[in-house]
């Protein structure tokens, strides 16, 4: 059932909106009419959709009060079973409109890319990743900055810290933090076995100075020569920054520009990131006995995902989807895996109250 007190609260908040808008001491104020806007937009959506809802009540209302007339009969009772089918999913979206709003949503993110076990191979199933992402990024329209980055002898990535930014990268990317699992054939494998590889992948929303205050007092910052792998150019100035948050004990280290103050700034977007995120753990740590086992709940030791190249199998283990298009999915179609993933949760969302869950979505295999 939907809550028709509140939705009506709503209507009548953004008429009462659309009127405040339009009074002069409001256009003069810049604070105040950003405010208003922005409370007006995020109703707006939801007062629409509520608007249509009223619409089809009143045409099913119509409908059952002509199966009492002869003439209209027949046409009544071709309709309604369309109209209630309307009607049922007209109240899903609603619902889903007025789940409460994750306010990291709308910010972009730092992405942490790591090889795991599995050696060398590790590495550069960790680069066909940040690929996969960067490629995913681009049909986005976002943009993808690179913070830190350690390469291996061979082209690897032992780990990739990169700044992604676009419009809802964290609503898209949130789910991809995990443990990321690959079997194939490594090429330097002669005798054709397949190898088991795993990658972690950190999804962290990206914080602004006024959601994590840092302390000066708190950090120990030290200079150092940057460094790398052998041979490709590497540059030895003094410029490459560690900071240590002695509260935390959290470690941030960036060398990939040639000025201090340039790595010092993108270390400390990084630790805020990172602080910001492991208050959002607890907070989700602590709804856990409601929402455990719900997708995304930031446990990243568990494995998420399984890329099995000799069958051209993907397989997502928290939902049990499995698609069979490696290939295009590793170039960077990840479309349908996102929107599934997000489906799944919103499902979850609307089942917390009834005590129920929803079923996986699909029948996946569980690369065990």
């Amino acid at each position: 059932m939907l809550p028709i007190e509140k939705l009506e609260q709503l209507s009548r908040r953004y008429v009462e909106l659309d009127d405040l808008l339009c009074q002069p001491s409001v256009l003069g104020d810049r604070n105040q009419l950003g405010r208003l806007n922005k409370e007006r937009s995020e109703i707006e959506p939801v007062v629409q959709q509520f608007s249509r809802y009223r619409e089809l009540l009143k045409k099913i209302k119509d409908d059952e009060e002509a199966l009492g007339d002869p003439d209209l009969k027949e046409l009544a009772q071709l309709e309604l079973p369309e109209l209630n089918e309307e009607r049922g999913t007209l109240e899903k979206a609603i619902q889903l409109l007025l789940l409460p709003q994750d306010p990291n949503e709308k910010k972009n993110i730092i992405l942490e890319i790591r090889g795991g076990e599995g050696g060398e191979e590790a590495s550069l199933f960790a680069a066909d990743l940040f690929r996969m992402y960067s490629r995913y990024a681009e049909t986005q329209g976002w943009k993808i900055e690179v913070l830190s980055i350690s390469e291996s002898a061979t082209g690897g990535i032992k780990e990739c810290i990169a700044l992604m930014t676009g419009k809802d990268v964290f609503a898209m990317m949130r789910f991809e933090g995990g443990v990321h699992r690959v079997q194939r054939v490594p090429a330097t494998e002669t005798q054709g076995r397949i190898h088991t590889s795993t990658a972690t992948v950190a999804v962290l929303p990206e914080a602004e100075e006024v959601d994590v205050q840092l302390d000066e007092k708190d950090l120990d910052i030290s200079i150092a020569a940057s460094g790398g792998p052998g041979g490709q150019g590497v540059n030895t100035t003094n410029s490459a920054v560690q900071i240590l948050h002695r509260p935390s004990g959290l470690i941030v280290k960036c060398q990939d520009e040639r000025s201090q103050l340039k790595n010092k700034a993108k270390a400390l977007k990084v630790l805020r990131s990172r602080l910001l995120d492991i208050e959002r753990e607890k907070k989700e740590a602590a709804e856990a006995a409601e929402r455990r086992g719900m997708v995304g709940t930031g446990e990243r030791s568990s494995k998420i995902r399984t890329y099995n190249y000799p069958q051209n199998r993907v397989s997502d283990h928290r939902i049990r989807l499995t698609l069979n298009k490696l290939d295009r999915i590793i170039a960077g179609d990840l479309v349908e895996l996102i929107t599934a993933l997000r489906t799944h949760r919103q499902a979850e969302l609307l089942h917390l109250t009834s005590g129920t869950r929803p079923q996986p979505i699909g029948d996946g295999e569980d690369d065990a």
